[in-house]
């Protein structure tokens, strides 16, 4: 019985710990432009997919960091690039909901460019690292390996936000939008950056979690749905929140796939959600925020 207490606790912490670095990645984007970039789950694929081509089983743990590294930087380059292309069509305006179209029809392109090249097979990344052993259960290292990377990032945001003169600018935009482009900001170079920001932590999250991940072109749904209930459970743009919804939704998730099947888990979360907004609608961790109208 400890031992299958441990077993799903282990799994679901570190499967939590991915959803909190998309949740994460979903705040920051959030906080510049009220934007929710549906296309984090096949960005987070893709970077899972540089992990197998990058990483070779020879190679050494030097190597895996530098890998880790370029996958980080590839990946904020390119989520840079397509927040641009986001937020040209929006023109400033809040307003607007292009966006949700613009992202989405990233997420297709991303997935077909999988497809056509990778084909529908499913792919593994191997990990440098060996297994850890707790409570008589042995489980993968990249499960720790997400944990202290969530950790890490919750720590290097709260200093951004809250100690860097671009992220005091990127709170400003969320705090109030109109006061802070009016005050001068840069505002479009502020959120291309978040959008960068975002891209490196999926680089990151993805390359790591490669080898506990299913890499293949119709599995970013999943990630990108999952990580957006870790969000909205824990408080849309509170990276507290993130940090804590991302463990309860992988808990949760890992515990109806243990108990009731895998066919199940989507209905369990979905019932989490509703129960979680009917409860608490900002989240555990939102704030209310009232608006002079």
């Amino acid at each position: 019985m400890l031992q299958e207490i441990s077993f799903i606790m282990i799994r679901g912490l570190g499967a939590g710990a991915l959803l909190s670095l998309v949740a994460m990645s979903f705040n920051i984007v959030h906080r510049s432009s009220h934007i929710l970039n549906f296309a984090q789950g096949n960005l987070l694929i893709l970077a899972g997919l540089m992990a197998v081509l990058f990483y070779a089983p020879d190679a050494s743990v030097w190597f895996w960091v530098l890998s880790l590294l370029a996958t980080a930087v590839i990946m904020g380059v390119l989520v840079g690039a397509q927040g641009y292309m986001t937020l040209v069509p929006l023109n400033y305006s809040m307003e607007r909901d292009s966006w949700l179209i613009t992202t989405m029809a990233v997420s297709v392109i991303v997935g077909a460019i999988l497809l056509l090249t990778q084909g529908p097979f499913v792919l593994t990344a191997i990990s440098p690292f060996p297994n850890f052993s707790m409570f008589g259960v042995s489980s993968p290292a990249p499960y720790a390996l997400c944990i202290l990377l969530a950790a890490v990032w919750y720590v290097g945001l709260h200093w951004f936000v809250t100690r860097w003169p671009a992220g005091l600018a990127i709170n400003a935009l969320s705090q109030d939008y109109d006061a802070a482009r009016a005050a001068g900001l840069p505002v479009r170079r502020l959120q291309v950056l978040a959008f960068v920001i975002s891209g490196v932590i999926l680089g990151t999250a993805g390359f790591v979690a490669a080898p506990m991940m299913t890499i293949s072109p119709d599995t970013g749904f999943r990630y990108v749905i999952n990580g957006f209930i870790a969000t909205i459970i824990g408080g849309m743009g509170n990276n507290t929140g993130a940090i804590i919804g991302g463990p309860i939704v992988g808990v949760v998730s890992m515990l109806a796939t243990y108990q009731l099947g895998g066919e199940y888990e989507s209905t369990v979360l979905f019932a989490l959600m509703i129960v979680v907004l009917m409860l608490r609608p900002q989240g555990i961790f939102g704030n209310t925020a009232a608006r002079r109208v």
